[in-house]
Order: C-alpha cells, then structure tokens, then sequence
C-alpha cells in the first residue's frame, strides 16, 4: 500500500443555500383543491381593499409624513429605540399634520402593525405596503390583515387582570369570531361570553397534566380561573372594533365586511391544514415543523400559514423561536423558514435574540431579507465566523436528516477556498456539532486523502488537541 498526502482540494464557491429549500427526496404531492370562494354577500376584492384603505387613512397619512420627514439627511429625529415616536418627533408631526400628539401616536402605531412603517433602532422607514398603497389591492389587504392579527395589541392591556388570563382569552377568541362570522348578524354579547367561557374551559382542561408519584402540597396562589371574563370580553371586542375588525355596541357584535372576509381567509387556511398529508394545524411548532421537513418549498410555506393562523401571532414566534433554540439544527433553519411567513410582526422578536450565539446567524439573515436585501445577497452580513457557524450548523441538520451525497454537496458551499483553511475555522468558532458533523462528513466523502484529514480534524477536537 502507499501513502497518499492530503491535497489541498478547491471547493467551489458557490452561495449559500438555505437548507429547507432544497428539493426533498421524497416528493410529497397533494391533489389540487378548488379555489374557495368567499361566502356570498362578501364584497368584491377592490371594494375590501377601499374599505381598509379607508380604515387605515389616518396611519397611512402618518406613514408618509414620517417617509417625508424622517427618511435619512433630513432634520427630524426619528423613534425612542423602542418602536414608538419620541417626544420631539410626534410634536413635529403634530403641528405638520394638524393633529393631537396623542393621535400621532395612535395612528403611528397603526402604521407599524399594518406594516406601512418599519422602525430600525431609532430610525423609521416605509414599509414596502406604503409604496404599493395606491396601486395594489392586494398590499392593502394583507396589511389590514395584519392590523387584524395584532389587534390584541391595538389596545393596551387591562392592568387589573392577570396576564394569564388575558392570553386565554386572546388564544379563545379565534373561535369566538368564527362564530360572528357563520352567524352573519348581530350576536348578544351575552351569547358571546358563552362561547368564551367554554373554550377557555377546554383551554385549561388541555393544558392540565396529572404528573406520576407523589407530590407536595399544593400552594394557595391566586389562579386566573377566578376571574371574571366579561370585562376581558368587552376589552377584546373593544379592541377588535378599533381595528375596524367588528362592530360592537348596544349589547351586541357585528363582525365588519373586512372583518368576516378575514375570519373566512383564515378558517380557509385551517381547512388546508386539516386536508394535508402533514396535518399540522393542531401540533406543537417542533412537531409542526418536523411534518413540514419532508415537504417542497411551497408547500411547507402553506402549512405554516395554516399553522399561524389558528393562533395568535405572539405566541406563534415565541413558539417557534423556542423550537429554533432547541438541539436539532433542521428545525433551527425550519423555525426561521416559517418566521419569514410571520413577517413583520415577528421583527422585535428576532431581534431580540440577535445576541444569542445559537440563533444570531439565522436572526441576522432573517433581519437582512426584512430589511429588503435580496436573499441571495443577505449572507454578506454575517462575519465569516458567524457564517462557518452557520454552516457547521446546517451540516448537523444535514448530518441528522438528509443523505450521504447531500452532505458532501454542502462542503461545497462553504466560504473557504481550501479543505484545510475550512477545517481550520469550522475548529475555530467552537460549535457543538463540530465533531460529529466531520466524524459524518469523512465517512460520507468519496475522496479518502480528504476524509482522512476530516477525520484527523474531528479527532483533535475531540481531544482538544
């Protein structure tokens, strides 16, 4: 036998590939479904986008102010860092506009949730929704969509309520709509208290867990069960009539126009969730997003919509970043897949973890794309480190889930000219995968001088050597 000394292999520098969006080797396919139509009675496509441009004058009017007086080189200042005006900049706003301060604010808030502003640190910018405010029905609509997917926050909290019992019944009232929705009418507010005591009943009855052996005492401690949930129910309708989502007064609620077709778009999702091979809709994001692992592109997109719209939006991201944070890499790059679905309103979110080492390479892209960087460019915000991490961290995926010829492809895709310089940086950045994603990619390339060194590579990090 002779030796062979380890070559110095090129690997081709081509750009990162998102790991969800390579082809899965098993072709799911589904039977086409019909085009659903809205309900009958339900107004036209352009006369729903009127509707919520109407709506949405006020914000909208807000939104091109601060595009005006708050775009880069002008004098104005811009947020607090926070995502609301400071002082100085609502009262500008305010003498320009002729409106209260505290309209400003109302109304800038309006804009962020509909997604026509978009605030970075302590500056402002227009969303994209505002460029095609005018000419685009479609834009307008998503973004009183998305004004209807936060109204929980459109309106401030009852401090006097515990905050567990105002998220019952924030995630209870996806089906008290659905009820305004198929009665197609004015329902008794006391019909609706009904319906929201029962499914917060089921809520809590799912959530109990009876655990094994024996177990101390419980503690007397004020529960959320005691309350009352009239008062929340008033709020809750409170906030969905100032998002222009119902109409509610006189002991009764009306759903709106806008706000039946939006409960229909959203009930039509849960129904193409329902018909999947994947079923996801009821599941846990991890479990969710494992069902979506073998799916296309498009198809893993439309169950994540169906997903996120049987709950409400804050706890959807939180979920799912929960599951990013987990040890399995796939569902890492599948959790960041689906927040793209989320859009804007998971902004502060993945911002917030932005500084978390797991997840800040996953976070920075995510926030480059919102940004508008095109997707292929996005990668140019890591640093090298944080892009070797990246990709040791798809490799794990890889690794875990996919298939020999797929992992060598990666080796592909990484930045480093040379097997040895790739080797020397993956070692680097300390990532806990690293010896068992090469332990993995030795055995699955066909070049023996290369695994070899791969091989040596994972046993010195292994060794600390």
């Amino acid at each position: 036998m002779t030796s062979r000394i380890p070559r110095d292999s090129r690997l081709r520098l081509v750009r990162p590939r998102p790991l969800a969006a390579a082809p899965s080797a098993v072709n799911q396919r589904r039977p086409r479904r019909p085009a659903p139509r809205p309900p009958e009675g339900t107004p036209a496509p352009a006369e729903l986008a009127r509707m919520a441009r109407s709506g949405l004058a006020d914000a909208a009017r807000v939104a091109h102010w601060a595009d005006d007086a708050l775009r880069p080189g002008r004098d104005g200042t811009g947020s607090d860092g926070k995502g609301t005006l400071s002082d100085e900049t609502a009262r500008r706003a305010a003498e320009d506009l002729g409106l209260s301060a505290a309209q400003i604010r109302a109304d800038w808030d309006t804009a962020r949730l509909a997604g026509l502003v978009e605030v970075h640190g302590d500056s402002a910018r227009p969303g994209w929704r505002l460029r095609a405010w005018d000419r685009d029905d479609s834009a307008v609509l998503r973004g009183w969509v998305a004004l209807f997917d936060a109204w929980s926050l459109a309106s401030p909290e009852p401090t006097d309520r515990e905050p567990a019992a105002v998220a019952e019944v924030v995630s209870a009232m996806p089906q008290v709509l659905s009820f305004l929705q198929l009665s197609a009418g004015p329902v008794p507010v006391e019909q609706l208290l009904d319906l929201l005591e029962q499914r917060v009943t089921e809520l809590r009855t799912e959530r109990c867990e009876i655990p094994y052996g024996p177990q101390p005492e419980p503690v007397e401690e004020p529960a959320a069960a005691d309350a009352p949930l009239a008062p929340l129910l008033d709020w809750s309708l409170h906030a969905l009539a100032s998002v222009g989502a119902l109409t509610y007064g006189d002991g009764q609620a009306t759903l709106t126009p806008l706000g039946s077709w939006a409960v229909w778009v959203k009930l039509e999702q849960i129904c193409v969730a329902a018909q999947s091979p994947a079923g996801n809709i009821e599941v846990a994001a991890d479990e969710m997003l494992r069902g979506c692992a073998q799916l296309r592109p498009n198809a893993a997109r439309a169950e994540y919509r169906a997903w996120l719209a049987a709950r409400p939006v804050g706890s959807a991201v939180t979920e799912l970043l929960g599951a990013a944070r987990g040890d399995d890499a796939l569902l890492r790059g599948l959790a960041f897949e689906a927040l793209r679905v989320v859009g804007a309103p998971a902004e502060p979110d993945v911002r917030s973890v932005a500084d978390d080492s797991t997840l800040r390479p996953y976070a920075l892209l995510w926030l480059a794309e919102h940004d508008g960087i095109d997707p292929e460019d996005a990668h140019e915000v890591l640093t090298r480190e944080e892009a070797t991490w990246l990709w040791v961290d798809t490799a794990a995926a890889v690794a875990d889930h996919g298939e020999a010829p797929m992992l060598v492809r990666h080796l592909e895709s990484a930045l480093q000219p040379t097997v040895p310089a790739l080797l020397a940086e993956v070692r680097a950045v300390g990532h806990p995968r690293t010896v068992q994603v090469l332990v993995a990619l030795a055995a699955a390339h066909p070049d023996p001088a290369l695994a070899k060194a791969v091989r040596r590579a994972a046993f010195q990090v292994h060794t600390g050597g």
